[in-house]
């Protein structure tokens, strides 16, 4: 258990919640992180519990000991560089598992990289470090887990947040800015 890390596995679409299964049974760690998105029938709205991550779940193993999870149906292969498996850095699963667990309006997000770096002071979601951007006059927070490209945005009250001074000193996670709306302006590097 001491080379245990989180890695992210690519599944074939739509069957995220199968493999999640499967490797639980298997005695796995898994998350897989969803969201609420309405779909509108004929006749009427559903709401349905959609992977927040589509085609990707995390799981939590060793990646020398990886053969039983790439025989596990469905699972298409362990996220990495090259055939090298990547671990997903354990502050990027656990800024968005405290998203997940706040209680508040999250969703997928384009992927970004620029903007200033804020902290959460206030809130569910005290403690966490993003992006802010503003969206239809709703400030976001932006989450990113880098190795993916993924991101996810949640609704948050901008006073709730305070600027980095020092962005290199607090890189948990990637934010951005929609040109032209933002407050704050900066780079990520």
């Amino acid at each position: 258990m001491a080379n245990d890390l989180w890695y992210a596995l690519k599944v074939r679409p739509r069957s995220e919640s199968v493999v999640a299964t499967n490797l639980q049974n298997k005695g796995y760690e898994l998350f897989l992180p969803t969201y609420n998105a309405k779909r509108r029938w004929s006749d009427r709205m559903k709401t349905f519990g959609m992977p927040l991550f589509p085609g990707y779940l995390f799981c939590h193993f060793d990646a020398n000991n990886r053969l039983p999870i790439l025989k596990t149906p469905n699972v298409n292969f362990v996220v990495g560089i090259g055939r090298e498996p990547t671990p997903i850095e354990e502050s990027e699963i656990e800024a968005i598992r405290k998203v997940v667990n706040a209680g508040v309006v999250y969703a997928p997000h384009a992927y970004v990289t620029v903007g200033q770096l804020v902290r959460v002071e206030y809130g569910s979601l005290s403690g966490l470090v993003g992006l802010v951007t503003d969206l239809r006059n709703d400030s976001r927070l932006i989450i990113s887990v880098n190795l993916l490209m993924r991101s996810v945005s949640v609704e948050i009250d901008r006073a709730w947040v305070k600027p980095l001074s020092n962005p290199s000193s607090e890189r948990t996670l990637a934010v951005s800015s929609i040109p032209g709306n933002a407050k704050f302006v900066g780079r990520w590097s």
